[in-house]
């Protein structure tokens, strides 16, 4: 239990600089310098002040030297990634595997926020992320939980042309029918990188999770909120859910549709 612990207290630390990521990428800041300070005052955060989703409770949400109310994301972010942290480590054991798929959800919770927020995904992000999927899926992670997606240097890079390729085509299909954006480049290029990492099945797996999970949750937001004409439903975030879902669970979903066949 203790070194589980340890995993979620690293997980928050690492979840406290995704808050500055998901706030300075899109900004084209740099997310070394300055250090942390409010958003309201401008003031810089004390050490103290500054740890992860402790400081926020104490502090009752709010900045200690102006009052202004913080946003409840950021312990949100950085006890999301605390917990998928744990989970990795508990599904696939202190192996290479653990940095590599931390990295992996860190960078998908990263672009949640972001293309929640600005409805793009920085390449930032995910081309450093392409070839890392690449070595990761071909090389470092003959792991017994991925058997059924059949990784190796041949899949990571079937995964990751052929995300490339199918989003390439439907956005393209998209525009000519539609005469608009239907998705843009940063979701391409995102799955050209979860395809790296997971293979070409695991790009099926994460199109239909993200489209099934986009489709009901879309629904149930218009239900309640209503939606204007026009207005866009950034696809970044399902895609995520679905590349997670397939990361965790993608063996005993695909073995169990070959069994159901």
């Amino acid at each position: 239990m203790l070194l589980y612990f340890v995993v979620f207290v690293f997980g928050a630390v690492i979840g406290s600089f995704l808050n500055v990521c998901i706030y300075r990428v899109p900004r084209e800041l740099s997310v070394i310098w300055p250090s942390s300070r409010c958003p309201s005052c401008g003031r810089p955060i004390r050490a103290w002040d500054n740890i992860p989703i402790l400081s926020f409770l104490i502090l009752g949400g709010r900045c200690r030297q102006c009052g202004s109310r913080i946003s409840s994301r950021y312990p949100v972010v950085e006890a999301l990634n605390a917990f998928c942290m744990v989970f990795i480590f508990w599904r696939f054991g202190p192996g290479w595997s653990f940095p590599v798929y931390a990295a992996l959800c860190s960078s998908l919770i990263v672009i949640t926020f972001i293309d929640l927020d600005f409805q793009i995904i920085p390449d930032r992000i995910t081309l450093p992320g392409i070839p890392l999927g690449l070595l990761a899926g071909s090389f470092l992670l003959p792991d017994p939980f991925l058997r059924a997606m059949q990784l190796g240097w041949k899949a990571s890079l079937t995964g990751a042309v052929s995300g490339f390729l199918f989003y390439y085509f439907v956005a393209v299909a998209g525009e000519k029918i539609f005469k608009k954006e239907a998705m843009g480049g940063g979701d391409i290029k995102m799955m050209a990188m979860v395809g790296g990492f997971i293979g070409w099945k695991g790009v099926i797996l994460t199109t239909f999770l993200g489209s099934l999970s986009g489709s009901v949750i879309g629904i149930i937001i218009m239900a309640l909120r209503g939606r204007e004409k026009g207005s866009l439903i950034p696809f970044g975030p399902y895609l995520a859910l679905g590349a997670l879902i397939s990361l965790f669970f993608g063996q005993e979903i695909i073995l169990w549709y070959l069994y159901r066949i």
